[in-house]
């Protein structure tokens, strides 16, 4: 990856709310999973205010108290159920495909990283034809629920010979900055996801409302 001193810079992409555009989805079977429990649903903004990682947090915060084991089990297993649903209307958010081709075609590396399940992930990456641009795909593998930052550390050790402080993480919520900083990577933020643009401002890294600004500011912040 490195030449004469000359550190090219590799990105690790987030997935939902990142390459994929499915905000809606996600606030689709939030809002389904709701009704089931006697939830009141939220509009796109409420979600955006609200939600936290880890999202047990995010339930408490509507619930006024920690959900128990028993509600957080239901209610992740409902959101999944009607996610999975809701995400076959997806498209990839606009010029994804254009971006992760010039970055591979330039000779730079790039790789995914997401919370969503590994089992899921892959099929779901390859059924959009852009596997082929990833150095590696990693979903979670463990309990869903928790932070990304120990995933991301582990996604580092199996890439090999890729330096964090040669990478730039590029997602859609304040955990992916969290999870960059863990390991020494930098962060750019893109605020057509989970979250509202002050709560990504709040996490002190760069935010763009496109990911062709990701990839621009990104360019700029390790070569």
């Amino acid at each position: 990856m490195a030449t004469s001193g000359n550190h090219r810079t590799h990105l690790v992409w987030d997935w939902n709310g990142t390459l994929l555009d499915d905000i809606d989805a996600v606030l689709g079977a939030t809002n389904a999973a709701f009704a089931e429990v006697d939830l009141a649903p939220l509009t796109l903004e409420q979600y955006r205010e609200t939600y936290c990682v880890p999202i047990p947090r995010f339930y408490e915060r509507l619930m006024g108290r920690p959900p128990t084991l028993a509600e957080w089990e239901r209610m992740d297993d409902l959101f999944n159920r009607h996610y999975t649903e809701h995400r076959a209307a997806c498209g990839l958010t606009a010029g994804v495909e254009d971006l992760l081709d010039r970055w591979r075609l330039a000779g730079r590396s790039q790789s995914l990283l997401s919370m969503y399940g590994h089992e899921n992930l892959v099929p779901v990456v390859r059924g959009y034809g852009i596997e082929r641009h990833f150095v590696r795909v990693d979903g979670r593998t463990g309990p869903s629920g928790g932070s990304k930052a120990q995933h991301m550390e582990r996604h580092f050790e199996v890439l090999g010979g890729i330096a964090p402080e040669h990478a730039v993480v590029i997602g859609d919520a304040v955990d992916d900055a969290v999870a960059a900083a863990h390991v020494g990577a930098r962060a750019v933020l893109y605020t057509g996801g989970s979250h509202s643009r002050g709560s990504l401002e709040a996490a002190g890294v760069p935010v763009v409302d496109t990911l062709a600004e990701a990839v621009a500011l990104a360019e700029l912040m390790t070569d």
